[in-house]
C-alpha cells in the first residue's frame, strides 16, 4: 500500500456529531471541513426505510454534485451508497439550502474524468483507491 500522499484529516468533527452539527448551524459548522466543502446526504435506508444521514466531501460538475463511495478504501461501500442505489431519488443539504437530486453512478470514461475532479478537491480519494480491489465510485447527485 502507498500512502505516500496521504494527509491525515482533523477528524474532531465526524460521522453523526458532523452531520448535527452541520444541520443545526445551517451549515455554518461543518460545511468546510478540513479546507474542502462537505454537503450532507440524506438517503432512505434499503432495509429500514428510514432516513439515513451522512456528512460527505462534495465537488461540482456544472450544477451537479459529486460524491465518492470510498469509505477510505475500505473493501465494501458504504451504506449510504447502498441506500441510494435502492431509492436515487435523495436529498442534499449544502451550507443552508435543502436541494432534492437523483443520484446515479459515474461509468467509464465519465467516472475517470469526474474522479480527477474529485481528487483535485481531496487528494487522499487516490490513496483510498490503493488500499480497495473495488472500482471506487463516483456518485453524480442531478437536482431534480
Amino acid at each position: 500500500m502507498n500512502d505516500s500522499n496521504y494527509t491525515p484529516p482533523d477528524i474532531t468533527l465526524v460521522g453523526d456529531a458532523h452531520v448535527k452539527a452541520y444541520l443545526e448551524s445551517n451549515g455554518a459548522v461543518g460545511h468546510m471541513w478540513n479546507g474542502v466543502p462537505c454537503l450532507v446526504l440524506t438517503t432512505t435506508g434499503a432495509k429500514s426505510g428510514e432516513p439515513r444521514q451522512s456528512a460527505l466531501i462534495y465537488g461540482r460538475d456544472g450544477d451537479r454534485y459529486l460524491i465518492i463511495a470510498s469509505q477510505a478504501g475500505a473493501p465494501t461501500h458504504p451504506n449510504w451508497y447502498h441506500n441510494l442505489r435502492a431509492n436515487p431519488q435523495v436529498t442534499i443539504n449544502v451550507g443552508d439550502q435543502q436541494i432534492d437530486v437523483t443520484a446515479s453512478t459515474a461509468e467509464g470514461d465519465e467516472h475517470d474524468r469526474l474522479w480527477k475532479v474529485m481528487t483535485d478537491v481531496w487528494p487522499n480519494y487516490d490513496t483510498y483507491q490503493t488500499r480497495t480491489e473495488r472500482v471506487i465510485p463516483v456518485v453524480v447527485l442531478t437536482p431534480s
